[in-house]
């Protein structure tokens, strides 16, 4: 059995424009009833001073007194009255003596005929008027005494008839119907393209349909965990969730709102970023104590009106990446130690097969001290082994690049000295980074070499990398901690990014970081100093 479809609500700009008509015409019919009984109240008063006027005229008129002092005063009134009727647009006007026997009237068989209306104010010498029903129908009429030496001699009545007034109102009426008629037309098209608009901006959704998705919008806002923010024509904040207050550490969303982006506190690439009109396709930007993924997409209708930004957080991510890279490196090291060893054993073979075997015993154990001794060397320094074993992969690498990678005497660092807090993971992002930095700066300089320097005090953890590089000018002693800033040419992966994450790393754990020139004999280079604060580490009970 099919189940009929109810019918779909009407839209919102539909019902929008269907109260507005409704509306409209309301006001037009109230206004037109309206008109119409002022109208109608305005046209009788305007008759009874028409009237009122035209029977005084001729009260005073000196030949109506004349005519009234004949023996036939119809004769001489009669062609004047008509002759009034004409000139003063009246229906009647009748002349009569005090006891109200009319001389004239538009129907000439009603003279000599009582008048049918009150005339007693008028005998009295009072004009008056009133509404009566008469020979020629319902009128309105004014009724004035004609005096002579304050003596009434006759009366004089002028009226209009009631359908004579409603005809001049039903003129009116048809001219404000027309008026009106526009008005709910012309509201009905100024309407229509309002809502047009609205049903555009609404894309033709009713009220439900509109709540519905704004309850969603909201519940989707508070369930992403991805931030998002959306900026206003003029880079203002429109709209933020959770996520994107949390990734950004900015304050509560009621203070975010309508503020600049320049206004946030964010760090200098992430705002420019932010307040491009280009759009950003997974650009990574450092804040205080995240790695965050950003893009960035202009809304665009013929103008600029906004941009909609999205935020990750990959500083997981970043920190895995930068394991995988240390890790691809020992690769690359024990691969190239792998065909060294080849070529050397090939060598002692060889030697055997000559007959030389005290030479190949020689040769063979000369290489073991050597890669003993260095492997000694290292952790009698560093006994913590995340760290050695990090500077025996590092060793390798610079070997491979042509560059001595040393540990200083002075290094002295046990195994268990550092606290929980302090996680394998970003010492292996501060002073891999580190060493990645002073490899690439020592490289093909006249004494390529990289001392590293780990030690430990009772407040302390102090991790320094120097390097016979060219250096860094003091002017840029600050802008190479910010990310995508690198006096080399970028490669296919990009540069800058290593010394932003070891500044963040160590602006997590509250330490610092500074560069110096090295306190060495004059070879030059740069000098990088970490220092760690332990006993925060510590007092956190762990």
């Amino acid at each position: 059995m099919r189940v009929p479809r109810l019918p779909r609500p009407r839209s919102l700009a539909g019902q929008l424009f269907a109260m507005q008509a409704v509306l409209i015409a309301l006001v037009v019919a109230g206004y037109a009833l309206f008109t119409y009984v002022s109208d109608q109240r305005q046209a009788e008063d305007a008759a009874v001073r028409q009237v009122t006027a035209v029977a005084r005229s001729i009260a005073d008129a000196p030949s109506v007194r004349s005519a009234i002092h004949t023996s036939a005063p119809s004769a001489a009134l009669e062609p004047y009255a008509l002759q009034v009727m004409r000139d003063a647009d009246v229906d009647f006007v009748t002349i009569m003596n005090p006891d109200g026997i009319r001389w004239t009237h538009p129907d000439r068989r009603q003279i000599g005929k009582r008048f049918l209306g009150r005339i007693d104010p008028a005998v009295h010498g009072h004009t008056f008027t009133e509404t009566y029903t008469g020979t020629l129908g319902p009128s309105v009429r004014a009724v004035t005494p004609v005096e002579e030496n304050g003596r009434v001699i006759g009366l004089v009545s002028a009226g209009i008839k009631v359908e004579e007034i409603s005809a001049r109102v039903q003129d009116q009426v048809t001219a404000l119907l027309g008026v009106a008629g526009g008005t709910l037309l012309l509201g009905a098209v100024g309407t229509y393209v309002v809502n047009a608009r609205l049903r555009r901006h609404t894309h033709g959704m009713n009220a439900t349909e509109l709540s519905r998705m704004h309850d969603y919008h909201q519940a989707a806002l508070h369930a992403v965990r991805e931030g998002l923010l959306m900026l206003d024509g003029q880079y203002k904040v429109a709209l933020i969730n959770d996520g994107g207050r949390e990734l950004l550490g900015v304050d509560s969303e009621d203070e975010v709102i309508g503020r600049s982006v320049a206004d946030l506190g964010l760090p200098a690439p992430l705002t420019g970023a932010l307040l491009s009109s280009q759009p950003r396709v997974d650009e990574v930007h450092l804040t205080a104590t995240r790695v965050l993924m950003v893009n960035t997409s202009p809304v665009s209708g013929g103008e600029q009106r906004g941009t909609v930004v999205t935020l990750r957080d990959v500083t997981e991510l970043q920190s895995l990446m930068g394991e995988l890279d240390s890790e691809r490196g020992f690769t690359q090291a024990l691969r190239s130690q792998a065909h060294e060893a080849a070529n050397r054993l090939h060598t002692v073979v060889s030697l055997i097969e000559l007959g030389r075997a005290e030479e190949a015993v020689a040769f063979a154990t000369a290489e073991l001290e050597l890669a003993q001794a260095l492997t000694d060397q290292v952790v009698a320094a560093v006994g913590e082994p995340v760290l050695a074993a990090l500077l025996l992969g590092k060793t390798a690498q610079a070997n491979e690049r042509g560059v001595e990678l040393v540990v200083s005497p002075d290094s002295r660092l046990d195994d268990g000295l550092l606290p929980e807090g302090l996680s394998a993971r970003d010492l292996v992002t501060i002073l891999g980074n580190l060493i990645d930095n002073a490899v690439d700066a020592a490289q093909g300089s006249a004494v390529a070499r990289v001392t590293v320097t780990a030690y430990a005090s009772d407040t302390e953890l102090v991790l320094r990398v120097s390097d016979t590089g060219p250096g860094v000018d003091p002017a840029h002693a600050d802008l190479v901690f910010q990310r995508g800033f690198s006096t080399k040419p970028a490669g296919p992966g990009g540069r800058g990014l290593g010394l932003a994450l070891v500044r963040q790393a160590v602006t997590r754990h509250e330490g610092t970081l500074t560069v110096a020139e090295p306190d060495e004999d004059g070879e030059g280079g740069a000098m990088f100093e970490v220092r760690l604060p332990l006993r925060s580490a510590v007092g956190d009970g762990r």
